[in-house]
């Protein structure tokens, strides 16, 4: 994942603006989008992820590109400027706060906390976010393992990978997942997985790349390649992670 570095007085200044909750889901997407390496995303995959029409998502981009957010051309796609950016790491900065914050002060089950952070995140008060996040002791990472912005908008470059890109016989420790649909996360649980499992690559299928792996050297699960690709571990030891709700490094 890149890191994004905005000098303070620019991060703050770039939020002045005031923008819609639609405008705000429309660059967050973007960006979340832009994070697999893309430069431009093109309007058919944007609407497929937001589920609207593309008709609609062109007539909001074409607005977002006169408020100097976004750079928006038809045949290429569309990019975020570094105001846009700002502004998109600023809610996921508040929308992975608030996921914390609902998980270890409220106890909410992590399955849970995604679509209330959707309308937290919209909140405007910096203040607010600023004494949650110090009160929850400045956390690097969210309850799914996503690493949170810092108040001038630095996303750490984590230190994980999909369990498909291990090989046989490597072991690591699961970190965190790429889906907050409360249906994968459940899943996850079900399969006998939490954030700190430990696991180890047994085999991996040729005919349809499906693996299994042990958790923590003792049971056993065969995972398909979509849903392992949704599952992050590191083969660090030294990778800083959320670990039964306590950020820890060993």
């Amino acid at each position: 994942m890149p890191k994004y570095i905005f000098h303070k007085s620019d991060y703050l200044c770039g939020i002045q603006q005031m923008q819609t909750y639609s405008e705000e889901n429309y660059l967050k997407q973007i960006f979340n989008l832009q994070q697999d390496g893309k430069e431009r995303i093109s309007t058919s995959s944007l609407a497929l992820e937001l589920g609207i029409n593309a008709a609609s998502v062109t007539e909001k981009l074409k607005r977002l590109a006169l408020k100097n957010l976004l750079v928006y051309e038809k045949s290429k796609g569309v990019a975020l400027t570094e105001e846009g950016k700002s502004i998109a790491v600023r809610i996921i900065r508040k929308h992975r706060i608030w996921e914390t914050f609902l998980v270890k002060q409220l106890h909410f089950g992590w399955e849970e906390v995604h679509e209330i952070a959707e309308q937290l995140e919209h909140i405007k008060s910096d203040a607010l976010i600023n004494r949650i996040e110090a009160q929850l002791g400045f956390p690097r990472f969210d309850p799914h393992g996503e690493p949170i912005p810092d108040l001038n908008g630095n996303i750490s470059k984590p230190c994980f990978k999909s369990i498909t890109e291990l090989k046989v016989g490597e072991k690591a420790r699961v970190t965190g997942v790429k889906s907050d649909a409360s249906e994968f996360l459940l899943l996850f649980e079900k399969l006998g997985f939490s954030i700190g499992t430990q696991i180890e690559i047994i085999e991996i299928e040729a005919f349809d790349n499906s693996i299994q792996l042990s958790l923590n050297a003792k049971d056993k699960v065969r995972l398909s390649k979509e849903v392992a690709a949704m599952i992050f571990a590191s083969t660090k030891k030294n990778c800083c992670m959320l670990d039964a709700g306590t950020e820890a490094c060993s």
